[in-house]
């Protein structure tokens, strides 16, 4: 059972219990078959001795050795570059698709500053365009929701926004636990907290209504079930309707915000885009076909550095197959 994590939300009152969730380690995880995890995070820890451009130099090698040897991902990122951007001729397609596995390996070494450069490096790292305007709606009281699509750089901007007020998010654990534990601990570095999708939506509203920023990241295809088709790049995508709902039972803005890897030793920007106007209006496909396009701006802007390895189209109108078959 994960700790509770407790908060008020009115003076005087009893605290109300969210329960975040906390992996911890076992002795278990420290068998054989998670010696290969820990000789990784051994090697990372040391590439945080090490200058940026030397880290990141060596992410570009991890990422083009996974274009190179991992077949299924080159696939499925390929498909979806055919799929959002057709203007583009095979070779221009190419070209992005080798970008994005370079960026791709950046984002794994990165972690290694994120888990343990101290605060003053991290800060020297990143570039903020739009705070400001955040820190004013934190003054204000406002409950925010931040829309963080995923993007290579997504692991900097909890942890970093968390530093001006509690911020939460909602993850799917991983399957090894070591590695699990280990980018909670970073998630968490600087405080805030993290829900499962098992738990649901009602503790993330708990969260919001008690003040704390949701760091929402709803762009992934989860199925038809709970979905509904809005285009994506101009593509049909069955996508979550949850943040409509969300912000309306909340009151809370929702600022769309990006992660943009830098130069190789730039760091990052983190971009706070102005709150979406007249949001939401109450109708779920309206809503998810506006948050698809608030993604897509964005996207536009760093295509290399969108998560191309998801399979993002593989549930389709009318149960078609799915393009990466």
């Amino acid at each position: 059972m994960p700790p509770v994590s407790t908060a008020t939300t009115k003076a005087g009152s009893e605290p109300r219990k969210i329960a975040f969730y906390r992996p911890t380690l076992e002795r278990r995880h420290f068998a054989p078959r998670y010696w290969s995890t820990w000789l990784g995070l051994a090697i990372m820890r040391l590439l945080a001795f090490a200058p940026l451009f030397v880290s990141r130099s060596i992410g570009c090698l991890i990422g083009m050795l996974m274009y190179t040897g991992n077949a299924k991902r080159r696939h499925i990122a390929r498909m979806n570059l055919v799929l959002c951007f057709p203007e583009l001729s095979e070779r221009e397609r190419e070209r992005l698709l080798r970008r994005h596995f370079r960026a791709y390996g950046k984002s794994f070494t990165d972690v290694a500053h994120l888990a343990w450069s101290s605060l003053w490096r991290l800060k020297r790292m990143v570039r903020w365009h739009g705070l400001e305007r955040y820190r004013e709606l934190v003054r204000d009281g406002r409950r925010v929701i931040l829309l963080v699509p995923h993007l290579i750089g997504i692991n900097f901007s909890g942890p970093m926004l968390g530093r001006e007020r509690q911020t939460f998010c909602i993850i799917k654990p991983l399957r090894n636990e070591v590695m699990d534990w280990f980018l909670n601990r970073v998630r968490l570095r600087f405080g805030g907290g993290t829900l499962t999708r098992d738990q649901g939506l009602r503790p993330a509203l708990q969260a919001l209504k008690q003040g704390q920023t949701f760091h929402y990241s709803p762009d992934e295809d989860l199925g038809p079930e709970h979905s509904v088709f809005v285009p994506f790049f101009n593509v049909p995508a069955a996508t979550l309707p949850t943040l409509g709902r969300i912000a309306e039972s909340a009151d809370a803005v929702v600022i769309p915000t990006f992660v943009r890897v830098s130069g190789f030793a730039r760091g990052y920007e983190i971009l706070l885009y102005p709150p979406l106007e007249n949001f939401p209006v109450g109708d779920e496909v309206q809503d998810a076909a506006r948050m698809n396009e608030a993604i897509e701006q964005g996207v536009r802007e760093m295509p290399e550095q969108y998560m191309w390895t998801f399979k993002l189209f593989k549930t389709r109108p009318d149960g078609a197959t799915s393009p990466y078959d």
